[in-house]
């Protein structure tokens, strides 16, 4: 397939273009923050429903490709509040293609109170398909449509981010999931994001076409896709569709910390907030941030002894999740390790160790190593993790911009057969 490409500029430290809100976490947003007298009560969030799915705080996990399956799910919910904790984006052929490992990723453990499953495609066929799938197995509660994604991968076949350009295609992939999904009780919600760049914004567009079909929310990241994870998410683009829509709008970008949230509802009046690269390492984040909305001040603070602990939690509940593949369960933890770790004074070589475990008694053998009161430096508690300074070029199929509808051409080289959109 053709493609084309947008560049983006990787500059995060420009300044913000004139008319763009700013970053709560800016120094002039800090000094108004901190003006003498300001009274700056916890803002209001208050429960929402989803259809017949009761969200009582409305604190999302984000759902994160090779991050958020049950385990960490699990760790995450354990500390939070009673939000929704979205499992990782399933791939709507695969699924219907009934690949192995779809299955595993649409697993659920017994105590999650919401089961809920992003899928992704481009082909609304297709991922009607897969979502009749999930309504005759009874294999989730809530069902999020992914076009936030800003992946070259996916964004080349109008995927993710790129497709709420095509009007009508989103509109025809929207309409027939919540067709679907509707008569069995199953909400379905859209997370998007601002635009492919700023010269092609969407998500007014997309969100007044996902409220029309029937969504019952929209997450809307405060990025374009050109922005990828670079620079700060434009908080001010959430209010604006805060104001454009009767639904509820969850906010997500820049949430390293507890203050953040509150930060995020109080300037844009969101429903609700949604926590991706945050938590990578600190699943006790959604702790923090239940406290802050219940207006208590309580933060944890976890020494290298009690993280230990939660890493050897979280190795053997994914040891159960890959049918007890001991190896397989050690070397998915590496990503997480480094995250766990991350702002800790443990050296290189310890990390390298890390990487080199093969299983479970390598991985205690090297946390016995570790200094267990090291606590992390105060500076880094609310720090960014994650991919932060970083942007690309935008690929998309080729001709993708010349109009916001496709064309039979486009449709039919779209839908083609694609075994990487079958496989993992």
């Amino acid at each position: 397939m053709q493609t084309q490409t947008i560049r983006s500029v990787d500059r995060p430290d420009a300044a913000v273009p004139e008319g763009r809100g700013l970053d709560p976490r800016s120094q002039a947003a800090e000094v108004r923050r901190e003006e003498p007298g300001a009274v700056r009560p916890v803002p209001a969030i208050a429960p929402i429903d989803l259809g017949p799915v009761h969200v009582a705080t409305p604190v999302v996990l984000s759902p994160m490709a090779g991050v958020t399956n049950w385990p960490f799910r699990v760790l995450c919910e354990s500390y939070g509040p009673d939000g929704l904790y979205v499992a990782e984006m399933i791939t709507a052929r695969a699924l219907v293609g009934r690949n192995p490992k779809a299955f595993r990723l649409c697993r659920f453990a017994p105590g999650e109170r919401v089961r809920s499953l992003q899928l992704y495609g481009v082909n609304p066929a297709i991922v009607e398909q897969a979502a009749q799938m999930v309504v005759d197995g009874h294999m989730a509660d809530h069902v999020d449509l992914n076009f936030g994604c800003p992946v070259p991968k996916v964004t080349r076949r109008g995927g993710g981010s790129a497709m709420p350009w095509k009007l009508d295609l989103f509109r025809d992939l929207v309409s027939r999931v919540v067709g679907v999904c509707r008569p069995a009780g199953i909400p379905v919600t859209a997370k998007i994001r601002v635009g492919i760049d700023h010269d092609h914004e969407t998500f007014l567009d997309a969100g007044r076409i996902a409220q029309d079909a029937g969504c019952a929310a929209v997450t809307l990241h405060a990025r374009t896709t050109a922005e990828y994870y670079g620079g700060h998410s434009d908080w001010e683009r959430i209010a604006q569709l805060v104001d454009e829509l009767d639904i509820p709008v969850i906010g997500n970008g820049d949430i390293w910390g507890a203050q953040d949230a509150l930060e995020m509802v109080r300037e844009t009046h969101c429903a609700g907030v949604a926590i991706g690269r945050g938590c990578q390492g600190r699943p006790w984040l959604f702790s923090d941030i239940k406290h802050a909305f219940a207006g208590d001040d309580t933060r944890l603070d976890p020494d290298l002894g009690q993280v230990s602990q939660i890493i050897m939690r979280h190795a053997r509940m994914l040891v159960e999740f890959f049918d007890g593949d001991e190896r397989m369960a050690v070397h998915d933890m590496r990503k997480h390790i480094a995250w766990y770790l991350k702002g800790f004074p443990v050296g290189g070589s310890t990390r390298k160790a890390f990487m080199e475990c093969e299983g479970l008694d390598d991985m205690q053998r090297e946390l016995n190593r570790l200094d267990p009161e090291l606590r992390l430096p105060e500076r880094l508690h609310d720090a960014p993790r994650g991919r932060v300074r970083y942007a690309k070029k935008v690929h998309l199929p080729y001709g993708w911009l010349d109009s916001r509808s496709t064309t039979h051409e486009q449709r039919e080289t779209l839908f083609g057969d694609d075994p990487m959109d079958a496989g993992y």
